[in-house]
């Protein structure tokens, strides 16, 4: 191994972006400047896309104040894309990377870009060019396995913790169902994160669905009327991952019993969009109406806004992520190892803190990690120890208030 690899660096940004995912960009290009064994520091517009193309810019060229800006902005500066490439793609990925005499290569992403970064690995080693490859993580799905948790989960977890928070006070200003999907295709992790912002039992949400729990429509309808017999209300978190005992998605069941289309279509990793429509929403509030009657039902799809809502980015989301694609370039050129993800590892005790170290493409790529038992509570909840887990990531959440309702002597009340 050559501890005194010479050359350019590139990153790329790859799947769903976040609220922090310009930190990482941000903190990658201001450690790539600080060291005299990267030669250029490069950035590909939309990712392993504008690698196969050619379409690089010079990311050592923009202003200190613009780089102070941009790790602000939510969503992917450099552009973002969904592609898995095949063996030409990559052979065509490595020829733009040679001619422009790049040796370190960083993909920010989830999963699937981590399996990207390790294709991108393996192929440049059998055409015999030597080039680092790194994995710098980052989703709001909180799915990867290895590290303690991902960069962008933070902050879209403070987002899903605010907006049941207000629903919750909007719901009890006017009763009836309320059902918010949440993104979450094979984990609940996201999902979960809509009972930070709860004080007790009464809050909403009343009933929490995640993909680690087959979900039953019969058991769902019998929880959700137990909850509005008690409280004369109800409000509902579902993950858009929900399945049935096959594994099968609920929406998917949907369409074909009740004979609807099925929303979505499948990327080129094989994910097929299962929430983007409000179909999953809508097909829930149908079963609700059908079962009761004429109350009050209404549904809610989350969407991109759990995403990109810069208004509730969590500091220590911020600063994580700033700090795993500076410690990236710093494992890259240490000559320790040639490839890898950077990982996040909590430290016991208080006040909360993670160190970061790097862990082998192969144990992050392709596969997810699903929330642990522990963090379960039964079919429609989350334990105690998930919130003691999750709280520090988002900075806090404030809990409501109540008015005391001091009674006026001869009221109604």
């Amino acid at each position: 191994m050559s501890e005194s690899l010479r050359g350019a660096a590139v990153i790329g940004q790859s799947g769903g972006p976040t609220v922090v995912i310009n930190q990482s960009l941000v903190g990658y290009v201001e450690a790539a400047l600080e060291s005299d064994a990267i030669t250029h520091v490069l950035g590909a517009r939309h990712g392993v896309q504008g690698m196969m193309s050619g379409d690089l810019i010079d990311l050592g060229a923009e202003s200190r104040d613009t780089l102070k800006r941009i790790a602000r902005v939510p969503a992917a500066a450099l552009g973002s894309v969904r592609l898995k490439p095949g063996k030409e793609d990559v052979a065509r990925v490595i020829e733009t990377l040679r001619k422009h005499e790049v040796r370190y290569f960083f993909y920010i992403g989830g999963n699937d870009t981590a399996e990207t970064a390790h294709i991108v690995e393996q192929q440049s080693a059998e055409l015999g060019y030597e080039m680092r490859c790194f994995h710098v993580p980052k989703t709001i799905d909180n799915d990867l396995r290895v590290t303690d948790h991902c960069p962008g989960y933070g902050s879209a977890a403070r987002f899903v913790a605010h907006a049941f928070q207000g629903d919750d006070r909007d719901n009890r200003s006017l009763p009836g169902v309320k059902i918010n999907v949440v993104m979450g295709r094979h984990a609940g992790w996201l999902t979960a994160a809509s009972t930070l912002g709860r004080r007790h039992e009464d809050d909403g949400p009343h009933l929490v669905y995640l993909p680690e729990a087959v979900f039953d429509p019969q058991q769902f309808l019998a929880d959700v009327e137990a909850v509005y017999m008690r409280l004369g209300r109800c409000i509902v978190a579902v993950s858009e991952g929900i399945h049935d005992a096959n594994g099968k998605p609920f929406l998917q069941v949907y369409a074909e019993q009740s004979g609807s289309a099925m929303a979505g279509q499948a990327d080129s990793h094989g994910n097929v969009q299962l929430s983007g429509t409000g179909a999953l929403g809508d097909a829930l509030a149908n079963l609700v109406k059908e079962h009761f009657g004429k109350i009050r039902v209404r549904a809610d799809t989350f969407g991109y806004l759990q995403r990109s809502f810069p208004a509730d980015a969590s500091p220590i989301d911020q600063e994580e992520a700033r700090r795993v694609g500076r410690d990236a370039v710093a494992a890259a050129i240490s000559g320790e190892c040639t490839s890898g993800s950077i990982a996040l590892r909590r430290v016991e005790g208080k006040p909360y803190h993670c160190d970061t170290f790097v862990t082998p493409l192969h144990t992050v790529a392709k596969h997810t990690r699903d929330m642990p038992e522990e963090f379960l509570s039964g079919h429609n909840a989350v334990s105690e120890g998930f919130r003691v887990y999750a709280m520090p990531l988002t900075g806090s959440i404030e809990p409501m208030a109540d008015l005391a309702a001091h009674a006026v002597r001869g009221s109604a009340s």
